[in-house]
């Protein structure tokens, strides 16, 4: 029989855009929508469920970006806890903003004071590794990759308590292919490595070479999807979506591949379309991709 697999559920209602609401209608979707009774199911032990929420005096702070980063800290302390107590977190997120607080979670997990080394798949048909310099958009849900490696906005990365930031070879992209011009110049300077639409299909030797590569580089590594990353046909509503990705099953295949490996300690999705998704097809992608993760988790010795 296999053991019960820990983990806990961190919903981040955070944007961190102008002008948007904190409700977590997105991120509450999920979880109400069947995660808990499939983890359930699948053979896991939710140990948590935590949403980041600001304090009374942080209430008072104004500023969407600065009110985002505040929240990440949060998000940050109790994904530290919970890899610390041997729990494995889920991150159901708002949009890929709440990248830095699951990744600043990982840093401070270990067992010294000091931050460790932490890997990031980053599986998503875009690169948001924009720059308030190169961005066409002024979008910051363009740039959280960008600010997690240091490339600008570094207040906002401390104080979602990402420090330090990741060097560029440290990170691997998936399946993106949708960047703007100036953006892609960046990328292209960068030690950043790619694993194509193509290798996620044919579940190629490079998706776990690539895993080996930050698993040699760094000490534990987190895994971010952004759902838009799917074939369109596969998360209706999508707010940017582009077509070309792979399907929910094909992406779950190699999230399976992906989890086996030992030092994968984190799994966030972001930008959940819940109001737009009117037949749960979305939703059944998700749950696709969680099934992914958690029979990756069960293979490891």
């Amino acid at each position: 029989m296999i053991n019960k697999i820990k983990v806990a559920i961190n919903k981040f209602p955070f944007s961190g855009q102008f002008g948007s609401t904190e409700n977590g209608i997105q991120t509450n979707a999920i979880e109400q929508g069947g995660l808990t009774t499939l983890l359930s199911d699948l053979g896991c032990e939710i140990t948590e469920t935590f949403t980041a929420k600001l304090t009374l005096d942080e209430e008072k702070q104004y500023g969407s970006q600065h009110r985002m980063g505040l929240a990440s800290n949060h998000l940050s302390k109790k994904v530290s806890e919970q890899i610390k107590s041997n729990v494995f977190p889920f991150g159901l997120l708002q949009n890929c903003n709440g990248l830095m607080g699951m990744l600043a979670g990982v840093q401070h997990s270990g067992t010294r004071k000091n931050p460790i080394k932490v890997g990031l798949i980053w599986i998503d048909a875009h690169g948001d590794f924009n720059t308030p310099e190169t961005t066409l958009s002024g979008m910051l849900g363009g740039m959280p990759v960008a600010i997690s490696c240091g490339l600008c906005l570094e207040r906002l990365r401390r104080t979602c308590g990402l420090d330090p930031p990741l060097p560029t070879k440290y990170v691997t992209m998936v399946g993106v292919r949708d960047t703007d011009p100036f953006e892609q110049e960046l990328i292209d300077r960068s030690q950043i490595e790619h694993i194509t639409v193509k290798d996620i299909r044919l579940l190629s030797p490079r998706v776990m070479q690539q895993v080996e590569r930050l698993a040699e580089l760094t000490d534990k590594i987190y895994v971010h999807i952004d759902l838009d990353v799917l074939d369109p046909s596969d998360i209706p509503g999508a707010g940017l979506p582009v077509a070309g990705g792979p399907t929910a099953n094909e992406l779950s295949a190699a999230l399976e591949l992906i989890f086996s490996h030992q030092k994968t300690a984190a799994f966030g999705v972001a930008s959940y379309p819940a109001s737009r998704d009117h037949d749960k097809l979305g939703l059944k992608s998700v749950f696709k991709l969680f099934e992914g993760v958690v029979r990756g988790i069960q293979k490891r010795s």
